[in-house]
């Protein structure tokens, strides 16, 4: 029985049970310190995630504030837009109008200037159809009447004279 050694007395055994024994010691440390590793793990991925969805929405919030600010400055524009092209018809209109006042008052002055022109040629005419005719008049008298019957009709005339000027 020498050879035989007995159940209790073999390394492996021993080995066998101080590992199962290291195990079931350490077991609920370890177990504590990995769930609890992975519990931080998890949760730090939770607040990467809570963090990451609340950017996402302030992103959200910013692109639908922008593309309302966008949408306003389009229909502003488009309202100075409609304002500068009322206000130039109207300018157009406005300057349309004073051009033909200006050259409506243009061509009454040139017509003014016509009339003046005309009767100024017309008295010229006349005070030198007069002119002649005077002359004429005065050549005729001192060829055909004597100087007796010439101082008749001088007389005569500034005689006449008051009442052909009034």
């Amino acid at each position: 029985m020498a050879s035989q050694e007995s159940f209790f007395a073999q390394p492996e055994l021993w080995v066998a049970v101080a590992f199962v024994g290291f195990i079931a010691l350490t077991w609920k440390p370890i177990s504590t310190a990995i769930v609890g590793q992975l519990d931080a793990r998890s949760e730090k991925i939770r607040k990467d995630i809570d963090e990451a969805q609340r950017l996402r929405e302030e992103a959200q919030a910013l692109l639908a504030e922008y593309q309302r600010k966008h949408k306003e400055a389009i229909g502003e524009a488009g309202q100075i837009i409609a304002r500068a092209k009322s206000e130039a018809d109207r300018l157009q209109r406005d300057a349309k109008a004073q051009l033909e006042v200006e050259i409506k008052r243009r061509e009454e002055q040139a017509m003014q200037r016509i009339a003046q022109a005309e009767q100024s040629a017309t008295q010229d005419v006349r005070a030198a159809a007069v002119e002649v005719a005077l002359n004429a008049t005065r050549r005729l008298l001192e060829e055909k009447l004597d100087p007796a019957a010439q101082a008749r009709l001088i007389d005569t005339a500034i005689r006449e004279l008051p009442g052909k000027l009034n």
